[in-house]
């Protein structure tokens, strides 16, 4: 039997949890109804799991279950977030504030309502890939209705200071929107404490299946959203579409599992990111892309002098599978524009290495993967 490579790309996608797997079978035998079926037990059954899905995933970002619409993904929940309010404030103001970091599920709704006619501002960001919020306080506008600023990146795992823009959207009472695909079940999350008003998430990134996700809508004070998709009156109106409840019961298990598991989980995936990093260190020329501690457990992206980034992915890909940028835009043969936006060379940008850590990562795969790099960037080196 072929031996698999090492699995390293957390930041793309997980494997589902098995105690996620064995949590979501039953619904798609036993209890396979329609939750909107409100006339037989298959149905009422169906409906039950859902309204216990919903409350423990709001619970968990210290939200209430009327506030949670269930999507197809955090990518519709951001389009969903800011299409929606852009259409809602529509008579109000045509302002919207972003960041140059921000995944393309928040950059191309935001270029799409600037074919409307919306204004976009898109910030900068400091070296260490944090948004500066003096900055953030020059960009705000008599017309501005919406930040989105995303909660940890997908590429350099940097925590972005979501309290702090949360006072800062309240006192001016523009809405704040955050991408928190890659936050839940990983880093502490308030919605409250935070002041968040539209919060997207996911379940594919925390050990749950894909194809499923939540929008969180703040209720007091109220955030005006207009559905971006109709045909049934699912969700309080603001998304129609069957819910799918094997897959709700699974994001529900696997945030339930995160935050059970949070504290000392954090702790491990530190202590082996400082593995990865420290044993990386003898071959010289490394850079570290992003905040030096403000960043997820499980990441460390890096830049290293002297390879070609291509090359040096090929040469690594039967050892472990990791990625040099967003799994979402890996076809573009363009360098990383979180990187550029850091500030590096278009040839550190290529020769850059994304490593997501996660639950079932060891520290014996994290020494092997050390040895793999640091020979085939000496071999590089030897052969440039």
């Amino acid at each position: 039997m072929v031996q698999r490579p090492i699995y390293l790309d957390c930041h793309a996608t997980t494997p589902v949890d098995p105690r996620v797997l064995e949590a979501m079978l039953p619904f798609f035998s036993d209890h396979f109804g329609n939750p909107a079926s409100l006339t037989h037990v298959y149905g009422w059954e169906a409906e039950a799991a859902i309204g216990r899905s919903r409350e423990t995933i709001a619970a968990a970002i210290n939200a209430s279950p009327e506030e949670i619409v269930f999507t197809s993904g955090a990518t519709e929940a951001n389009n969903l977030a800011i299409k929606g309010i852009a259409e809602a404030c529509f008579s109000r103001g045509r302002h919207i504030i972003t960041v140059q970091t921000e995944h393309s599920a928040v950059l191309d709704p935001c270029r799409y309502l600037e074919s409307l006619g919306f204004e976009v501002t898109y910030l900068p960001v400091r070296p260490d890939g944090l948004l500066d919020l003096e900055t953030l306080e020059k960009a705000y506008r008599d017309d501005t209705v919406l930040v989105s600023v995303m909660a940890a990146n997908n590429e350099i795992g940097v925590l972005q200071p979501l309290a702090e823009i949360g006072a800062q959207c309240r006192d001016r009472q523009v809405f704040f929107h955050s991408d928190a695909a890659q936050a839940i079940g990983k880093i502490p999350l308030d919605v409250q404490a935070m002041q968040i008003d539209l919060l997207s998430l996911t379940a594919h990134k925390v050990y749950g299946p894909k194809g499923t996700g939540a929008l969180y809508v703040r209720r007091r004070p109220r955030v005006p959203l207009a559905a971006q998709l109709h045909g049934g009156g699912h969700e309080r109106g603001l998304r129609s579409g069957t819910l799918y409840s094997p897959q709700i019961v699974g994001f529900a298990k696997a945030v339930e599992l995160g935050l059970a598991e949070l504290g000392a989980e954090s702790d491990r995936l530190i202590d082996l990111r400082q593995r990865l990093w420290q044993g990386l260190q003898p071959l010289g020329g490394l850079h570290l892309n992003g905040h030096a501690t403000q960043r997820l457990p499980g990441n460390l992206n890096l830049s290293i002098d002297g390879v070609d980034g291509q090359a040096l992915l090929l040469g690594l890909r039967s050892l472990v599978a990791l990625s040099s940028g967003s799994a979402c835009s890996t076809a573009s043969t363009a360098p990383s524009p979180v990187l550029t936006a850091l500030g590096r060379t278009d040839a550190l940008a290529y020769a850059s290495l994304r490593f997501g850590l996660g639950r079932f990562t060891t520290a014996a795969e994290i020494d092997a993967v050390v040895a793999g790099v640091i020979a085939t960037v000496e071999a590089l080196r030897q052969g440039a």
